[in-house]
């Protein structure tokens, strides 16, 4: 191939190899691209873990669950510090096979607006937030649903990122489960004792009775000791324990026993 041959050839290809170098100068370059690529990543991140997570809550509203975050925290402390004799017990009990006195203790010493609320007590958040700028000891406002949120999904602490996380899992609970089902997951789960989580669990080791039989004392008994399970305990009850169980007991007569739970919501007034 002559001189001019090759000349020609290269006047020719010239124009295309210059629109290619201007087509990538125009390009972004890497390192303006990775900020995209990273905000794209956590966004799919995000919604992958929205989505597993609200199946997760839809597939719970049917199938009991077999352990929960408490649980697997305590059997971890129980490890790390020694605790050879440790024995966690649980038993799941369907909610008719439970007394409906356990239900209304439950509401009448922890949330009593729990068959009205959609899973936050406004006016008890507002009385802590109050208490708390009067300088007075801060008290809990957490109702059965955040609690249940908490216990089956997440970890002891008072951190704001886990109080965001109870939100966010007490609003798909109400969303996804009726009010009945998160009172059934919630007695199940609880903690009634060192190592003693469900009322299946604490009927066996408190009372040696079956979870229907309970009565209204056995009932208010566990529902008072939910404070501070490990500290209060339902087989040597203290004098604080005994004085919240009648109180209890007395809260559940005037609510009007177990139809409380399913009666409509009143009109106006604060129930508690």
């Amino acid at each position: 191939m002559g001189a001019r041959a090759l000349t020609d050839k290269a006047a020719a290809i010239w124009p295309l190899y210059c629109a290619i170098l201007c087509h990538r100068a125009a390009m972004p370059t890497t390192p303006r691209s990775l900020p995209r690529r990273i905000v794209r990543l956590v966004a799919l991140l995000a919604i992958a873990w929205l989505a597993v997570s609200w199946w997760v809550v839809l597939v719970l509203r049917f199938v009991p669950p077999w352990t929960s975050a408490f649980m697997m925290e305590r059997r971890v402390e129980a490890l790390f510090t020694g605790e050879k004799d440790f024995t966690l017990r649980h038993r799941w009990v369907p909610w008719d096979e439970i007394s409906p006195q356990v239900g209304l203790a439950m509401v009448a010493g922890e949330d009593q607006k729990f068959p009205h609320h959609h899973g936050f007590d406004v006016d008890a958040i507002q009385d802590a937030i109050d208490a708390a700028d009067e300088g007075k000891r801060l008290r809990g406002a957490s109702t059965i649903s955040q609690q249940t949120a908490k216990n089956l999904f997440l970890w002891n602490g008072r951190s704001f990122i886990r109080k965001g996380l109870e939100a966010y899992f007490t609003v798909l609970i109400e969303a996804t489960w009726p009010k009945q089902r998160i009172l059934e997951v919630y007695v199940n789960t609880v903690e009634y004792g060192d190592g003693v989580y469900g009322v299946g669990a604490a009927s066996d080791a408190f009372y040696r009775t079956a979870p229907s039989r309970l009565s209204v004392a056995q009932a208010a008994r566990l529902a008072a000791v939910l404070p501070n399970p490990r500290r209060f305990r339902v087989d040597a009850p203290s004098a604080y324990v005994m004085r919240r169980t009648a109180w209890i007991s007395q809260q559940m007569g005037q609510l009007g026993g177990p139809a409380y739970l399913t009666r409509p919501a009143p009109v106006s007034g604060r129930v508690r």
